[in-house]
């Protein structure tokens, strides 16, 4: 844990001696949704607990991720079924 007065910065190690930060940047109201990314911003997931994320909740997502400077435009949206 990097951050214990949020619990939302972790450090996650794999396997030794490798290891990495991990920020959860948002959270839905309900936990319906998190986003995950790199303080660095050079990684980036938004993970939903549904198999279909609304549209228009991915997009506001997308743009206030934008206004905080993340590239949004690599993402890559993983089909579930």
């Amino acid at each position: 844990m990097a951050d214990e007065k949020t619990n939302a910065k972790l450090r996650v190690s794999f396997f030794w001696p490798f290891s990495g930060d991990y920020w959860i940047i948002e959270l839905g109201r309900d936990y319906e949704y998190a986003v995950v990314g790199h303080p660095d911003r050079t990684y980036l997931w938004i993970l939903s607990r549904t198999k279909k994320m609304d549209e228009t909740l991915y997009h506001d997502i997308l743009s206030r991720l934008t206004a905080k400077g993340y590239d949004t435009t690599q993402l890559l949206r993983t089909i579930q079924d």
